[in-house]
């Protein structure tokens, strides 16, 4: 007696596949904010140059074709990670200052929200400590940085200096030298304060404020 072997049920199978629910696709611009973290830790450890936007799309999980899609060119990946690092350093800021009664205190809460910022974000920060080797839009965009603080400190001081001073101090040069001063002073004072793990964002701001402020509250009246 013969036996004729069953075949195998494929189309069970097809119709169960077919029935699988397709994978959720992630939101395009929770998808960008991925790569822009993903970049900037690999950017943060590798150096600009030495990053590879094959390394960036393995470590996100997706093509490197589908990076190019999204930000065009590795600077265009750099780019976007330190102009969302600029906006989460203004909104800091801006928060941090907010309803402060005298001038001093705007600085010194300003200040603190920027070494918590370089603490917390730290690959945001090793970017600026790599500058050197940045060229062209990458560069400009953190000149960019640099100057959004820059302004933010000389409309504080303004805010904190009666109406007829502040134009003064304002045409001088007075109110955009004193802002710039404190930029590059903290920048430096940042940089060394990597070296001492036991120095606090508030005990590095407390430095600041002591040697800033005896020359500031010559502008300022508040």
């Amino acid at each position: 007696m013969s036996s004729t072997a069953k075949a195998p049920d494929t189309a069970g199978g097809g119709a169960e596949s077919a029935r699988a629910k397709p994978r959720k696709r992630m939101p395009r611009a929770q998808r960008e904010r991925q790569m822009i973290q993903v970049a900037e830790t690999v950017f943060a450890e590798r150096g600009y140059t030495a990053a590879s936007m094959d390394e960036i799309a393995e470590r996100v999980g997706v093509s490197k074709p589908m990076l190019y899609e999204y930000f065009h060119s590795k600077e265009g990946l750099l780019v976007a990670c330190i102009r969302e690092a600029r906006a989460e350093l203004r909104r800091d800021t801006e928060q941090a200052v907010a309803n402060s009664p005298t001038g001093e205190e705007a600085l010194r809460q300003g200040l603190r929200a920027f070494f918590r910022f370089i603490r917390d974000r730290k690959q945001a920060w090793l970017l600026v400590r790599h500058e050197a080797s940045l060229v062209g839009t990458a560069s400009e965009e953190l000149e960019t940085t640099r100057q959004q603080q820059t302004d933010l400190i000389a409309t504080l001081m303004g805010d904190f200096t009666d109406p007829e001073t502040a134009r003064m101090a304002e045409e001088s040069g007075l109110l955009q030298a004193a802002a710039e001063f404190v930029v590059g002073g903290c920048e430096r004072l940042a940089i060394w304060s990597e070296q001492r793990s036991d120095l606090t964002p508030e005990i590095v701001a407390e430095y600041a404020v002591n040697l800033l402020w005896g020359g500031l509250a010559q502008i300022t009246d508040r």
